[in-house]
């Protein structure tokens, strides 16, 4: 890795002694620090994303940016190329932002004021989504969709959930007829809900805690979906604290600067939130850390699903 990492150095004329690496996750980020500034390189998991889809991500990006949001700016290569190949590696370099990570796992690290930090994440996430409907993309803007297909059709964006291997047989059934019933609902309602970009990885892991505020990073996920979507993905993580109900209501009320949000199509979200990480994790699952991850997926999404069949 840090062979592609020096070869992309030249590309953005960066001195390779001053590249640390920051975070080794989806994708790999390091920290590049110059004379004009701090700059995150990012070298993208192989056959993740389209270079299409990377330079639509980054045009997003650079919209936002100018919209007066808290994101990082892409920068592009000496040959003007927002993205790079590397032996077959996609890198693109972004701004550094200022801030530290909100926290892991969905815990609120060092954040005093849990419901104030909900409620200014619910206003960023508004933000957000207003200034995406105020853009225009380019042509051959292409970005996946978190659309009903997307998240329940035969091919979900993050795989076949009901496919997990650690689903016993008869919590396969359950998630089937899950997965039939919410199919039917949002097919039901779908046509009154708000849909456009949206980030959909708003976890602690990716805010950025500032004294001037909030910042988003890494938007490999986004694309087109349903707003809803956004908030349940924020609120799937705080599902065990003791204060949820505070921090649903504080995030819910930042994000009423865009609108009002129905409380049951919120839950449905929440649900297929949970879904999405039963499918995320079967081709990881033999990764360190797999097995567990998978477990505390199921531990998160089982409950949802019994619930929302008792609803019948």
């Amino acid at each position: 890795m840090r062979a592609i990492v020096d070869q992309a150095a030249d590309l953005w004329q960066f001195d390779t002694a001053r590249i640390t690496l920051a975070a080794q996750r989806e994708n790999a980020v390091w920290r590049v620090e110059s004379d004009g500034g701090i700059f995150a390189m990012r070298l993208h998991r192989v056959g993740y994303r389209t270079t299409a889809e990377l330079c639509s991500e980054l045009a997003w990006m650079a919209a936002l940016q100018h919209g007066g949001m808290a994101v990082s700016r892409p920068i592009r290569s000496r040959s003007g190329r927002l993205v790079e190949g590397v032996d077959g590696v996609a890198v693109d370099v972004l701004t550094w932002l200022p801030g530290r990570m909100a926290g892991k796992h969905g815990a609120l690290d060092g954040i005093a004021d849990r419901a104030g930090y909900l409620h200014q994440l619910g206003q960023v996430l508004a933000q957000l989504h207003a200034l995406s409907d105020q853009w225009t993309p380019p042509e051959g803007f292409s970005r996946p969709h978190w659309n009903r297909a997307g998240l329940l059709g035969d091919t979900p964006l993050w795989g076949p959930f009901w496919e997990n291997p650690d689903l016993s047989d008869s919590d396969r059934q359950l998630l089937l007829a899950v997965r039939c019933k919410a199919s039917t609902q949002l097919a039901e309602s779908e046509g009154r809900l708000d849909f456009g970009l949206i980030h959909a990885d708003a976890i602690t892991e990716n805010v950025l805690v500032d004294p001037a505020g909030l910042s988003l990073i890494d938007f490999d996920d986004g694309g087109w979906g349903f707003r809803d979507f956004d908030l349940a993905t924020v609120l799937l993580r705080q599902l065990s604290a003791s204060d949820y109900p505070q921090l649903r209501a504080a995030l819910v009320a930042g994000y009423a600067t865009r609108r009002a949000v129905d409380a049951q199509t919120l839950e449905l979200f929440i649900l297929l939130r949970s879904l999405t990480y039963l499918g995320w994790i079967i081709p990881r699952r033999s990764e360190p850390g797999g097995a567990a991850r998978s477990a505390r997926a199921l531990a998160t999404a089982l409950p949802l699903a019994r619930a929302f069949m008792r609803e019948c």
